[in-house]
């Protein structure tokens, strides 16, 4: 027994101590996360002209919008699109019938 108990203790006495602590980080940002905001800053600021003209042209859009919106009153009232051979698109109406009968629910568990 006194065999294995010298080796041991040799081991543990010469692995590290646990009180001691690690030194401590640095508290500023890693290269890293430094890199990450300025490629974010820099897609932000390429982007951000891009972003106006979108304001600018949904902002003339409006109008047109609100009136399409007001024609088409419930978009559930209406079929899904359907592009013909021809290259027409048709949005078909929902019969009464159709709008009445509730609809099957697309996931099945």
């Amino acid at each position: 027994m006194k065999r294995l108990l010298a080796p041991l203790v040799l081991c543990l006495a010469l692995t590290p101590v646990w009180g001691q602590e690690p030194p401590a980080p640095d508290d500023g940002p890693s290269l890293m996360e430094e890199g990450a905001r300025l490629l974010l800053r820099g897609l932000m600021a390429e982007m951000e002209p891009a972003i106006g003209d979108m304001g600018n042209a949904l902002a003339e859009m409006e109008p047109a919008l609100r009136q399409l919106l007001a024609m088409i009153a419930d978009i559930r009232a209406y079929h899904a699109p359907v592009m013909l051979p021809n290259g027409d698109i048709l949005i078909r109406r929902k019969t009464p019938e159709e709008l009445a009968a509730p609809e099957a629910s697309e996931i099945e568990l």
